[in-house]
This record gives structure tokens, C-alpha cells and sequence, in this order.
């Protein structure tokens, strides 16, 4: 796999700061019953990392004594960790938000038959990958007869109230085949609500897009195929300025699966520590005055997340 770091790090990106850490996402680990083409983790089934319970309950700890508001589980698939049920019930006591970041899929996995109901019962907020709603593209996207499962797993979240009751919100994700910026969300969630419903009796709430960034897979896959530079100039050229208002890591901290803090989820994979400290900071020592207001650490791939209409975890910025 291409380095791309190295290739990034002569952009320079505007400096920002962050602000009040409201979301803490939490990386559950690599391990994951997909092997996407776009992933920028590199997460895949024969990855072992995972997080350990002793770092959960630091992460836990963390989140109650600092008054955070939403929990962002992510991966990997974050379901295949042996502790996500006990995080998502401890979590559940202290009355935050909890999002999973669902493949859907992993819905028909071994030992996940009970899934469905374990999200209901603890109303957990499902952020549901597909990139498209015709087969063709999902299935080149993410693995042949991925896209079918998908609409089967769907079918289930609707029959039991995801997407439609109003504790039980199901948010779908949008991110394009290739190296290009997404189109308009307005406007692609008009035709994934309408051809969802028409074609398979679907309905969701609302439709996040969001910018490949260019590391790890998709990024090395840009190098061998001799287009990094090309899509770097394209999120280069497409920068707006109006976007680092509402650019995620103003609110949010990543949390490896070791337990190591970091600005986002794509600097964990770059392994960029935080700009002020230059050094490791631990969730099982972090004082939460450590990281609010300090520059946050940037590089080239940052212009992925204010290209056009922008990008974040929770879809468009503007």
C-alpha cells in the first residue's frame, strides 16, 4: 500500500482551533466483515486490532465526567467488538447520544441475530453505509451481493421502527465511486427517498454525503492509478472557506482503539498526533482542558472536508 502522507503533508491547509468537545467518536477497531474499496481505514476481515475493555471503560469515564454529548461508534464494524453491547448499555445509563456506524450487512453475521434488537431497545442512532442506491455501484464499491443484503437489512430496520419512529433515527451514507466530489445531498436525497421507497418500500430520515479521502486504500489506489495529484487539485481548487466554521473536529475527538487521542478519525489512520502536545495523549489521562481551544493538527487531506459543499461524519457542512 502507497504512502500518502508524505504527498500530503505539502499542502497547506488553513489554521483552525477547536472549540467545545461534544462528541467523543470512539473506533471499536479494524476488524470488519467488509473489505471496501474506499475505506480509509484499510479494515477488512483478517485485521485483529480491537479495543479492550479496560479502554472502554476509561473512554466511559471520560464521557461522564466531562459532560459529552453524543458517542460516535465507529471501525471497522464497530458490532464485531465483544464489548460493544456493554459500552452501548453503560453509555446508555449516562444518558448520551449513541450513534453506530452499521455496514448493515454485519446485521447477518454469526452471533448477530439479536442485533436488531439490542439497537432498538438502547434507541441507537444508526448511520447506515450506501453509496448508491443501484447494485451495480455498491456492489463494485463495497463486494458482490453487498448491495442486496443491504436493502434486506433495511427492510428489517424499517419493520421494527428505524426511519420511522422518532427515537429511532436511521441516517444512510452517500460517497461517490471514485475520485470526484459529491453531488448536491439536497438533491440526491430527493432520489434516494424516492427511489428507495418506490423500488424497495424503504423510508429513512436523512441522506450524509461525504468526500473520499484521499489515504490509505482509496488513497493509494489514486496512486497507482496516477490520479492522487489530479483529486488532490480537485479538493484543492473546489476549497471553501465558509466551511471551517462547521468543520467536525471543532467538536469531536477520535479515540484509537489503543486509547490514543487524536483530532479526527482520518488523523488516527495518518497517526498525526495533536498539534499543541505533539505527543500521545491517553483517554485513561486526558483532561479535557488539554485539547479544547488548541490548534488542531491539519494537512493536505483536511481539504477534504471543505471541498465544495463540504464533509463531515454527519454528511454536508454548507
Amino acid at each position: 500500500m502507497h504512502d500518502t502522507f508524505t504527498l500530503l503533508k505539502s499542502k497547506k491547509f488553513p489554521t483552525i482551533f477547536r472549540k467545545r468537545v461534544d462528541t467523543l467518536q470512539i473506533n471499536l477497531g479494524y476488524k470488519c466483515n467488509q473489505s471496501c474499496f474506499h475505506c480509509h481505514v484499510n479494515a477488512s476481515p483478517d485485521r485483529k486490532e480491537v479495543m479492550q475493555k479496560d479502554i472502554i471503560d476509561a473512554c466511559i469515564n471520560f464521557i461522564d465526567h466531562n459532560k459529552i454529548k453524543s458517542i460516535d461508534l465507529t471501525g471497522g464494524a464497530p458490532e464485531l467488538n465483544p464489548n460493544f453491547r456493554y459500552l452501548v448499555r453503560e453509555a446508555k445509563k449516562i444518558g448520551v447520544d449513541i450513534i453506530d456506524r452499521c455496514n448493515l450487512t454485519i446485521l447477518f453475521e454469526q452471533n448477530q441475530s439479536d442485533l436488531v434488537d439490542f439497537l432498538v431497545e438502547n434507541e441507537v442512532q444508526i448511520i447506515a453505509s450506501l453509496p448508491c442506491y443501484t447494485s451495480d455501484n455498491v456492489d463494485a464499491q463495497r463486494g458482490k451481493g453487498v448491495f442486496d443484503k443491504s436493502i434486506k437489512a433495511l427492510n428489517i430496520l424499517n419493520k421494527v421502527g428505524y426511519g420511522v419512529n422518532k427515537n429511532l433515527n436511521l441516517n444512510l451514507v452517500y460517497n461517490p465511486i471514485g475520485a470526484s466530489l459529491p453531488p448536491s445531498q439536497d438533491e440526491l436525497k430527493k432520489d434516494y427517498k424516492k427511489f428507495l421507497k418506490e423500488k424497495f418500500n424503504i423510508v429513512f430520515n436523512e441522506l450524509f454525503t461525504i468526500t473520499n479521502m484521499p489515504i490509505k486504500r482509496f488513497g493509494s489506489t489514486l496512486v497507482s492509478e496516477g490520479n492522487f495529484d489530479t483529486y488532490m487539485e480537485k479538493l484543492c481548487n473546489a476549497f471553501d472557506k465558509n466551511n471551517l466554521e462547521n468543520i467536525m473536529c471543532k467538536n469531536l475527538i477520535s479515540v484509537s482503539f489503543d486509547g490514543f487521542i487524536y483530532d479526527c478519525d482520518f488523523n488516527q489512520m495518518l497517526g498525526i498526533n495533536s498539534k499543541k502536545n505533539e505527543k500521545k495523549l491517553h483517554i485513561s489521562m486526558l483532561n479535557i482542558n488539554e485539547i479544547e481551544n488548541n490548534q488542531i493538527a491539519t494537512s493536505g487531506h483536511c481539504f477534504g472536508c471543505t471541498a465544495g459543499q463540504g464533509s463531515s461524519c454527519g454528511g454536508a457542512l454548507s
